[in-house]
């Protein structure tokens, strides 16, 4: 009898189980957009947001797609690839830089938007706050109240009786009034040198030579970060011992840096994205602060300009390059 049973349920017994397996493949692989202003090569760090991705058990290939787009620093073509996610319905897109935002923004009112470096977004009018970002934008900033004044103390310790420094960066930079107040505490005088575009680098330089500047603070920008080759050659040329916001400047010849570590903020990230993809709402993620700090020093740059790096400067030091 129970063998008869068993006879007729097994027809319905298979159905079922194809049904769940056709389920199954039929159930949407995720897709992550990710979108960018600068070229590919500028984006080596991504391999940081996949190691993460990965950590959560999501992999590419396997359960999650991802659509890479560059816009090779043509803000024009910025706008169209982030219509083009848009249109591909990606799940969510992930700003790589603090450029591809606002594009991001204008294209869609309703796929979450995650930034990975955002400079201050509250004061940029890209969320209501860091507690509840409101919208469909959340993710990290990397800025944090301390770090003006972290660089300016590094500066002071790596320069001998530095006294005037200059400041590199776009008119519109939000860390001004940061650089500022840690110069009252740090006793130093600054020379601000706002340029918009590469071309105006040179002059500024030579601002800061008339002006008798002894070291130089470069802003991480959009106007900057694309040519850290071209500020590193002018800081050389005018024997200014700089401190940068980003380590790339460190590895083409700059003396230092101090930043957030993108490796952590890339990294990071990835929690971001998974939250919503579990169905967490963009507005309900708080938008973090960076907690990791890299300082890259160069010894044979700071050779070049006389300097000898304080031991205990040294010991801080994430990456040497000797």
């Amino acid at each position: 009898m129970k063998a008869k049973i068993l006879l007729y349920a097994l027809p319905a017994l298979i159905f079922t189980i194809i049904h769940l397996a056709e389920a199954q493949q039929a159930k949407k692989t995720p897709r992550i957009g990710l979108l960018n202003f600068g070229p590919a090569e500028h984006y080596r760090r991504q391999q940081h947001f996949l190691a993460g991705l990965r950590d959560l058990g999501w992999v590419e290939g396997e359960n999650i797609a991802i659509e890479r787009r560059y816009a090779n620093e043509s803000r024009n073509q910025l706008l169209d690839i982030a219509a083009e996610l848009v249109r591909l319905r990606v799940d969510v897109i992930v700003a790589l830089d603090s450029v591809a935002i606002r594009p991001a923004m204008q294209a869609t009112g309703t796929i979450p938007i995650v930034m990975v470096v955002s400079g201050d977004p509250v004061e940029a009018g890209l969320i209501d706050s860091l507690a509840r970002p409101g919208g469909n934008v959340t993710g990290l900033s990397n800025v944090s109240p301390q770090l003006a004044g972290k660089q300016l103390e590094l500066l002071k310790e790596t320069v001998p009786g530095v006294s005037k420094v200059a400041v590199l960066g776009p008119p519109t930079h939000e860390d001004w009034k940061e650089m500022a107040f840690a110069a009252l505490q740090q006793k130093v005088r600054l020379q601000t040198l706002q340029v918009r575009e590469p071309e105006e680098f040179e002059k500024a330089f030579e601002a800061a030579r008339t002006k008798r500047a002894k070291a130089l603070i470069v802003l991480p920008s959009p106007t900057t970060n694309y040519y850290p080759e071209k500020i590193v050659s002018l800081a050389a040329k005018y024997r200014l011992p700089a401190m940068y916001g980003l380590g790339s400047y460190v590895t083409v010849g700059g003396l230092m840096s101090y930043a957030p570590s993108l490796r952590a903020l890339f990294r990071r990230t990835a929690y971001y994205v998974d939250r919503i993809l579990m169905g967490v709402k963009p507005a309900d993620l708080p938008v973090e602060q960076p907690t990791k700090f890299d300082l890259v020093i160069n010894l044979k740059t700071a050779e070049d300009l006389g300097l000898t790096i304080p031991p205990l400067v040294l010991m801080r030091a994430e990456k040497v390059i000797k």
